[in-house]
C-alpha cells in the first residue's frame, strides 16, 4: 500500500517531467501555442538560472542548494514524531516533489525546462507550481502554528493549559 507522501511526491515528478517531456517533443525552443490568446500560451523556454532568470548560468550552486534543501526536508520529516500527515508537512512534500524535479533537469539538462506562460508572469512549470504553493503553505503553518500545528515541533502541553 502506497502512503500519501509518496503518492504526493511522485505525482509531482510525474506530471512535472511528462509535461515537461510533451512540451520539448512538440515546440521548438522559444515557440509559443496560446491557449488563451494574450492571457496563457505554452511556451519552450531553458531557464538557466534560478526565479525570473536570476544568477544565470551558476547551476552548480543550484544543483547544490538543491541537494541541502531536499535532505534537510527528508531529515525534517524522517525526523517527524507523528504519521498524521498535516498541513506542515504536506507543504515539505510539495517543496520536496517540485525540487526534485528541477534538480533533474538541471541535472541531465543544464537547465530547467519552463512551460506555462501567462504572459504578465516569468515562464515556469509544474516543479516551479509545487514549490510556491508549498512555500505558501509553510508561511501559513508558522504564521498560524496554533491551528496547524507541525507535528515535529514539541508541544508544551502547560502553556496550552494555560492559554
Amino acid at each position: 500500500m502506497f502512503r500519501m507522501p509518496f503518492i504526493i511526491v511522485i505525482s509531482i515528478l510525474f506530471f512535472d517531467q511528462a509535461a515537461k517531456f510533451l512540451v520539448v517533443k512538440n515546440l521548438a525552443l522559444n515557440q509559443s501555442i496560446p491557449v488563451l490568446r494574450g492571457i496563457f500560451h505554452i511556451s519552450l523556454v531553458h531557464n538557466r538560472g534560478a526565479a525570473f532568470g536570476m544568477l544565470n548560468n551558476q547551476v552548480p550552486v543550484f544543483i547544490i542548494a538543491t541537494i541541502l534543501a531536499i535532505t534537510l526536508i527528508a531529515l525534517n520529516l524522517k525526523n517527524s514524531k507523528s504519521n498524521k500527515l498535516s498541513l506542515f508537512n504536506i507543504s515539505l512534500y510539495l517543496i520536496l516533489g517540485g525540487a526534485l524535479g528541477n534538480l533533474i533537469d538541471r541535472i541531465f539538462l543544464g537547465y530547467v525546462i519552463d512551460f506555462l506562460d501567462f504572459r504578465i508572469w516569468p515562464v515556469f512549470n509544474i516543479a516551479d507550481s509545487a514549490i510556491t504553493i508549498g512555500a505558501v503553505l509553510l508561511g501559513w503553518t508558522i504564521l498560524f502554528n496554533d491551528k496547524c500545528q507541525n507535528p515535529n515541533d514539541k508541544i508544551n502541553s502547560k502553556s496550552k493549559i494555560q492559554n
